[in-house]
């Protein structure tokens, strides 16, 4: 009973480091000295979730409002349509 009881702890164990990397893969690491620029983004392109698409990559059109990447801090601004606000 001990032996079936370590199996499936060790197996769930499993699946939720799983699920864990498989979530974080998902999402762009915050580069140092850098801001979200909404609004400038590509189809596809996107660094992580919005309110219309799921998570990274995932932008259906291009310069869609609230998709995001991030951009060097100041150079949001610079940008044609860029916004640090969603």
């Amino acid at each position: 009973m001990k032996s079936n009881t370590v199996i499936i702890s060790a197996f769930a164990a499993a699946m939720a480091l799983t699920a864990a990397g498989h979530v974080s893969a998902q999402q762009a690491q915050k580069p140092a000295n850098s801001e979200k620029c909404y609004g400038v983004v590509k189809a596809g392109l996107n660094d992580c979730q919005t309110a219309t698409s799921s998570c990274a990559g995932t932008a259906t059109r291009d310069r869609q409002a609230d998709s995001w990447i991030y951009v060097p801090a100041g150079t949001c601004k610079k940008i044609a349509g860029g916004s640090v606000k969603s």
